[in-house]
């Protein structure tokens, strides 16, 4: 069993803390907010920190799930961050979802003080989490895969180690732009049934069968025909990761008119008062 700190407890870090716990490891938790620390530890055990360095000083690993680039950069690189206070030869894993630029400067600072790092956002949103089932997609040193494993394992369904530094980021762009264009296509496909008077759930059994099926069609299409967008994962996280994928698009050279276009077509879910909808909420900008 490992020395564990874990550091942001949102609606995702929360829940994979907790399974580390269940799997008896010994966890240190640092929440920006210290009372939520607080009722970690108190409803599951182990104890918090008043800093990131406290929190991980003498761990074997450290682990993040915070809100963006500058957020990480805070807890790991500021003052009192965590980077300061590891010991050699410990691992260093990143579930935030954050640019691959981020990914790369954290990795060769690790490198620099011989600590082993991985960047692995996850998907499979709050369920996932909560149901300790996540995709987790790795960037990092064949030795820092290995070490952090058997941590991931007691939350997640599966993990696949993708490359090097910042790859694990740059294949959850890859995710978030597939997922876009599936909700969009699946968007259209219900007003356009419902324009069409069909009976919505035979329609649904009838296409969900073959080539059409998706997590997002057999999920959201009865969610969505019923105008409920409270699951999960917020438009407002979905553009911040969409505009990751658009500007690191910029520096590779990529295409991505589709991708674009949906990101402004949350923008106007946004205005309409969607932000903290779900991202099928994409529905809601076209007329039934």
């Amino acid at each position: 069993m490992a020395r564990v700190a874990f550091i942001g407890l949102g609606v995702m870090g929360a829940p994979i803390a907790r399974h580390l716990a269940g799997a008896g490891h010994e966890v240190t938790v640092y929440n920006r907010t210290a009372d939520k620390a607080a009722a970690w530890v108190a409803a599951h055990g182990g104890r918090s920190a008043a800093t990131p360095a406290e929190a991980a000083r003498d761990q074997d690993a450290v682990l993040t799930c915070v809100g963006n680039d500058e957020d990480l950069a805070a807890v790991t690189l500021g003052d009192d961050g965590a980077f300061g206070a590891m010991h050699e030869g410990a691992v260093f894993i990143d579930h935030t979802t954050v640019s691959a630029d981020i990914a790369r400067r954290l990795a060769d600072e690790a490198d620099r003080r011989g600590v082993h790092a991985l960047d692995a956002p996850v998907s499979g949103g709050q369920a996932g989490a909560e149901n300790g089932k996540l995709s987790i997609m790795c960037g990092g040193s064949g030795k820092a895969m290995t070490l952090a494993e058997p941590l991931m394992h007691a939350y997640a369904a599966r993990t696949v180690h993708i490359g090097g530094p910042g790859s694990g980021q740059t294949t959850k762009m890859v995710n978030q732009i597939a997922i876009a264009g599936v909700l969009q296509g699946v968007s259209e496909a219900l007003r356009f049934a419902q324009a069409s008077e069909l009976d919505l759930d035979k329609v649904l059994e009838a296409i969900s069968g073959g080539a059409a099926q998706s997590w997002q069609l057999v999920n959201r299409w009865p969610t969505m025909a019923k105008d409920e967008f409270d699951f999960g994962f917020a438009i407002d996280w979905m553009r911040k990761d969409l505009g990751l994928a658009l500007d690191e698009a910029g520096r590779n050279g990529a295409l991505l008119p589709m991708t674009a276009l949906i990101d402004q077509f949350y923008a106007e879910v946004q205005k309409m008062g969607g932000a903290r909808q779900d991202t099928s909420a994409l529905v809601r900008r076209l007329p039934k």
